[in-house]
């Protein structure tokens, strides 16, 4: 893994006051991915999400650590929330630098992530309830908002009481 400078909290919203739990804070880089995403659908199916919906976040959390890695600063941090009837997949991306004159990395290291100009923001946004994407210290912090069933709403709000 890269080394990566520590990042500050993320900023929040005005609107933020409802309680949340952490269910997963993860660092990232082109060769955890992988890791990245086990982790995130063993956590949304953990927190009683149907399979198909933690399949959902699992590809939005990979398509936003991916972007990070490819056109960011070639790593991240990944942070998931559970608020009253919503679940918050944050990736924060601390900026750009320049790999070789291409966008993601520093001079004298290894080529950028393989790949070719995708749809990763368009599967996102047709996955995600939700997106925003904020400029963040250099880079970006994008969040994923996805609407929780009543079933798993009920049971997060049961176990706060």
């Amino acid at each position: 893994m890269t080394a990566e400078a520590p990042l500050a909290d993320p900023p929040r919203s005005s609107d933020d006051t409802a309680p949340a739990s952490l269910l997963l804070e993860q660092p990232f880089d082109a060769d955890t991915l992988y890791q990245l995403r086990a982790a995130v659908l063993a956590h949304a199916v953990q927190a009683g999400l149907p399979e198909h919906r933690a399949s959902d976040i699992m590809i939005v959390a990979h398509e936003l650590a991916a972007n990070t890695v490819r056109h960011g600063a070639g790593a991240g941090r990944l942070l998931i929330h559970a608020r009253p009837g919503v679940l918050q997949c944050q990736v924060l991306d601390a900026g750009t630098a320049s790999r070789n004159g291409h966008p993601g990395g520093t001079e004298g290291s290894p080529p950028s992530w393989p790949s070719s100009k995708g749809h990763g923001l368009w599967i996102v946004r047709q996955v995600a309830d939700q997106l925003s994407v904020v400029p963040w210290h250099g880079g970006y912090q994008v969040t994923a908002l996805f609407t929780l069933p009543a079933a798993v709403t009920a049971s997060h709000n049961g176990s706060r009481q």
